[in-house]
């Protein structure tokens, strides 16, 4: 289920195991860069890491970052390569047991299976907090999924609430485009675009930290909902923190708690969510620098706070004219009903394998290693997902 990279890549390994199998995608391949993506994003992780099984990028930029067409295509070129089955168009409303597998329903029609590897995605859904509903109407609301472009929000000022890749990127481009910015920030992920004169992407990858396997993490429930680095991929390999934010002249304040009588409330303590996200990044550096045991480290300016920092907004002022939620994803599993959801949405499993025989996942944060959500990461899961799979198969073959 889902005709993006993971379900491609299931069906990969489906093939070469010889096993009959269908992929089934609501849209169209590669749907969710098409349709839920803004237009000037780029993918966070350099070309060179950009892989499929048995596709690597072969282009003319290897340290640049692809923008949403070139993604479209790459993934396009590993459907049409593979000779993927897939069925676009067509969107399940169910999946059920049955005695001998499962029933899949959709807008086509009915398929009796005796697996299912669900490969839909983690970020489904733009998560939204309640109090959303109390803000004046006056001010226009946006998510990742309706943001396009700046010329697409009203004149004024803009606040972005969230502080992960997709509020610091969103929030540069709207400072640049000449609206005032305020930045709504709770826990983040601070990261260098460069260390050392290397993509902080390959360190990750060289020191063997995506390597780190889910059932090596302490606590993996907090591992697999950490937000997403502070990281754009752009020409200029340079790196967008709240540093630099600031030197835009984006305003910050503090996480969004509440919206009381048409203002805004934030809570305080900017300086300590600032001291933790810099601890976490001096620990992680600490790690690369034990990696090249030479010795040669190298340190960032701690986050700037602002002298004062405002504790509440009037929304019905005319200051701020739209809100852009950067405030995360969720998965949509409304379709599935198999007990296997927990009580807050997420799909229960270990390592892609779930509690109900022959249902499996991919393509979900930290699923087997850090890497799993990248595209260079899916590799290794769907060839452990899929062998797991073909096991099921043959033990309950008749």
């Amino acid at each position: 289920m889902g005709a993006g990279h993971a379900g491609l890549a299931a069906s990969r390994f489906l093939t070469d195991r010889s096993i009959d199998h269908v992929v089934l995608e609501r849209g169209e391949v590669a749907n969710s860069w098409r349709r839920e993506r803004w237009d000037s994003l780029r993918l966070l992780t350099p070309n060179w890491q950009s892989r499929l099984p048995g596709l690597a990028y072969d282009g003319p930029d290897p340290d640049g970052y692809m923008a949403m067409g070139e993604v479209i295509e790459f993934i396009e070129r590993f459907a049409r390569g593979i000779a993927a089955p897939v069925r676009t168009g067509t969107e399940v409303t169910s999946v059920r047991r049955t005695d001998d597998g499962y029933r899949v329903t959709t807008g086509s029609g009915e398929i009796g299976c005796r697996s299912v590897v669900i490969a839909s995605g983690a970020c489904n859904r733009p998560t939204v907090p309640g109090f959303a509903g109390a803000v004046p109407a006056s001010v226009e609301q946006f998510t990742p999924f309706d943001y396009r472009g700046p010329e697409k929000l009203p004149e004024g000022g803009v606040l972005v609430v969230g502080a992960s890749a997709t509020g610091v990127q969103l929030a540069a481009e709207l400072q640049r485009s000449g609206r005032p910015v305020t930045l709504a920030v709770g826990e983040h992920t601070r990261l260098p675009r460069l260390y050392r004169g290397k993509d902080v992407l390959w360190w990750m990858d060289a020191s063997g930290v995506w390597d780190q396997r889910y059932d090596e993490i302490d606590d993996l429930t907090r591992a697999r909902r950490l937000p997403s680095p502070q990281l754009a991929g752009t020409p200029q390999r340079s790196t967008l923190d709240l540093n630099a934010l600031t030197g835009l002249g984006v305003s910050l304040v503090g996480r969004w708690a509440a919206v009381r009588d048409g203002r805004a409330l934030f809570s305080g303590g900017l300086r300590n969510v600032f001291a933790l996200a810099d601890l976490k990044l001096e620990r992680l550096l600490d790690t690369f620098d034990a990696w090249a045991g030479d010795g040669a480290g190298e340190r960032f300016e701690p986050t700037r706070a602002p002298d004062t920092s405002r504790l509440q907004l009037d929304l019905t002022s005319g200051e701020i004219r739209s809100v852009v939620w950067a405030t995360g994803f969720r998965p949509e599993y409304h379709w599935l009903d198999i007990p296997v959801v927990d009580a807050k949405g997420h799909l229960e499993h270990e390592g892609g394998v779930t509690a109900s025989p022959g249902l499996y996942a991919l393509g979900l944060p930290v699923l087997r290693r850090r890497r799993s959500t990248f595209i260079h990461g899916i590799e290794d899961d769907a060839r452990a997902v899929i062998g797991h799979l073909a096991g099921h198969l043959d033990a309950s073959s008749p």
